[in-house]
């Protein structure tokens, strides 16, 4: 493996684990309300958009990066939608 697909799957996973915090905390305090949903309807975009991107170029790391991101940002819409409003 070439340095720079490691320096790629690095830059993935620092960028996947960039929501994990928020959803930890949205989770354990089921509270959302902070969270702006246009915010969360662009990331949501943004990914959708990067990973027909990563998939036509077969790029391994914005695969990898973006899938973990799509999975945590529609956790976050989950919990949204959801969760009570306080």
């Amino acid at each position: 493996m070439a340095w720079i697909e490691i320096v790629g799957l690095f830059g993935a996973f620092l960028s996947s684990i960039t929501f994990i915090p928020q959803v930890w905390l949205a989770w354990k305090t089921k509270s959302v309300g902070d969270l702006s949903l246009g915010m969360l309807l662009i990331v949501f975009t943004s990914v959708i958009v990067w990973l027909v991107y990563g998939f036509y170029l077969h790029l391994l790391p914005v695969i990898i990066a973006n899938g973990i991101i799509f999975f945590l940002s529609v956790l976050l819409l989950y919990f949204k939608f959801t969760f009570p409003k306080k």
